[in-house]
Formats: structure tokens, sequence, C-alpha cells
């Protein structure tokens, strides 16, 4: 599966509840919410457009994943400690197993990234280097 964040062109979906810390709005440049080629996307992948942290929230993806017999999840993603550590919640709350693949997660906040992938993952599933993940499916 295939996940992307984007949101309606007036910011009409975006969540914003009162908080310390809301996220910055930055203007978004065009084809910001646009999946890389470089990922290589074929016929039976299924893209999945999230409009939260998580990919689980308002997304046929629980569905679409137990439609297709799948119990185990590789995790991995542009934003450790926002997207990546909210879709595995999400996911371990519904029973998936989960691999994450540390090397291929990045955070703005190279701490917040320590922290997630040594604390938090751990309690969640395997962590485990892209490569070994690699040659787990070999």
């Amino acid at each position: 599966m295939l996940v992307r964040v984007s949101f309606a062109a007036d910011g009409s979906d975006v969540l914003s509840q009162p908080c310390d810390e809301p996220m910055p709005r930055a203007a978004r440049p065009a084809g910001w919410d646009v999946l890389s080629p470089a990922l290589g996307s074929g016929e039976r992948d299924v893209h999945i457009t999230k409009h939260q942290w998580g990919a689980f929230y308002g997304t046929e993806m629980d569905l679409q994943l137990r439609r297709r017999g799948v119990t185990t999840l590789v995790l991995c993603g542009i934003s450790t400690n926002f997207g990546v550590e909210s879709t595995a919640r999400e996911a371990w709350e519904r029973n998936y197993a989960l691999i994450f693949a540390e090397d291929a997660m990045t955070s703005s906040d190279a701490s917040a990234h320590a922290f997630a992938v040594k604390t938090i993952f751990p309690r969640l599933g395997r962590v485990r280097s892209t490569s070994d993940v690699l040659a787990a499916l070999a």
C-alpha cells in the first residue's frame, strides 16, 4: 500500500484543534502530495490518501488489508514520530504484526526519531533495517 497525505485546496479538511504548539501551516508547493515515481507503483498497489497523522482513520486501509489477508505490516515513512508512529499505534490496535524499517523513515528532529525507534516501536513490533526486511522477504 502506498500512503500519501493530502488536503483540500482550501484547507477546509485540515484539523485545527486548540493546542499549545500547533503544526506550522506553510504554503504547500504544487505537487507536494504526489508520490515519487521512484517508489515504482504497480497495478496491484493500493493507494491510500490520509488526512490525519495516521493512515487508518477515515481511510479504507484496514478494509483493503483484511480483504487481502494481510496480517503483518512493514512501516516506513517521512515522519517517524508523527505519521509512522500514529499509523503504527492504529495498526497495533487493529491486531496487525508490525515491522519497522528504521532506516527507511526520518523525522525533522533526530532525537524524536531516536525516541520513537528505541522506546515506542519495540513495544509495538520488531525494529529492523531495510536490508534485514528485504532479506526476510527473499
